[in-house]
């Protein structure tokens, strides 16, 4: 598949062959890169890419930020093998991207799926680690959401404008996300669904519903708790959406049990995920990249 241009984006090549795209606001001289800051590392959910990350990038000042879109998924190439779109492999892919750009170390910011690249990482590759932050993720997942999520991996909207697709989408996300203006909805659905002839098209690859249900074929899913807990040795947080279906209250509270130094929020009328704008996951956010400075 072509890649289509697009500001401010760079590319490199992984060891499979891949071109994934990334967004690095590295100026040269900059205070971050004079004080020996570490890069904050932003990394997108299961169908989303870097622009996930709109919202919060001009709220951090002072250190350099670096959003990429994983393989399969926005700006970057589709696997000719969908079995590669896996927690693991994407892992791998951040580690290729920090050796491409030659850094040794970073704060990585992971919501969602980012969260558990965010996690293998601790556990297979600390030393690349100055700090981590989850959006609304944990090492359970619920089985509803689960479910929600697969009701729509791989499928393009049954609206056919981002009119349409944006009144439901705020229908939808009613409940979890009572206060955010429709203006917000119509611009997700904007940046997320590409306006084509015949309907809305996915920025992503539609097979990575056949590598969920590859996944899940194999059996229960493995034990991500030594995933978390590998965490314990870094400057850690946690944000949770008041109303998520994905990190549930009781997971919430079993890691702030399991991880007593780890920095824990909860923002209220949020679902999954938080924008990362609100106030309390900013303040969350700024604390961590201190911290791990």
């Amino acid at each position: 598949m072509p890649l289509s241009s697009q500001p401010n984006l760079a590319h490199f090549r992984t060891s499979d062959g891949l071109t994934l795209a990334y967004d690095d606001t590295r100026v040269v001289g900059e205070a971050w890169e004079r004080r020996g800051r570490p890069p904050l590392l932003c990394l997108a959910g299961l169908t989303r890419d870097g622009r996930d990350f709109r919202y919060l990038r001009p709220h951090i000042k002072g250190h350099r930020v670096i959003t990429l879109d994983a393989r399969g998924r926005g700006q970057s190439q589709y696997a000719q093998d969908y079995h590669s779109y896996n927690v693991p492999r994407e892992a791998q892919d951040v580690i290729e991207l920090l050796d491409h750009l030659e850094i040794p170390k970073v704060t990585v910011l992971g919501t969602s799926r980012g969260g558990l690249v965010a996690m293998v990482l601790a556990a297979t590759a600390k030393s690349r680690l100055s700090g981590v932050v989850l959006n609304d993720v944990g090492p359970e997942i619920p089985k509803d959401g689960i479910s929600r999520i697969m009701a729509y991996v791989g499928h393009r909207p049954a609206t056919k404008t981002h009119e349409k697709a944006a009144q439901v989408l705020a229908q939808h996300m009613a409940l979890a996300f009572p206060t955010v203006p429709p203006g917000r909805w119509r611009e997700e659905v904007e940046t997320f669904y590409e306006q084509s002839e015949d309907g809305l098209a996915l920025r992503y690859d539609p097979r990575l519903r056949d590598a969920l249900l590859a996944q899940a074929s194999h059996g229960p899913p493995p034990d991500l708790w030594p995933l978390f807990m590998a965490l314990g040795e870094l400057p850690s947080g946690i944000i949770r959406g008041a109303n998520s279906d994905i990190l549930s209250h009781e997971t919430f509270q079993e890691m702030r049990r399991r991880l007593p130094a780890l920095l824990a929020i909860e923002v209220p009328n949020r679902g999954h995920v938080p924008f990362l704008d609100e106030p309390q996951s900013l303040a969350l956010v700024h604390r961590i990249l201190e911290l791990s400075t």
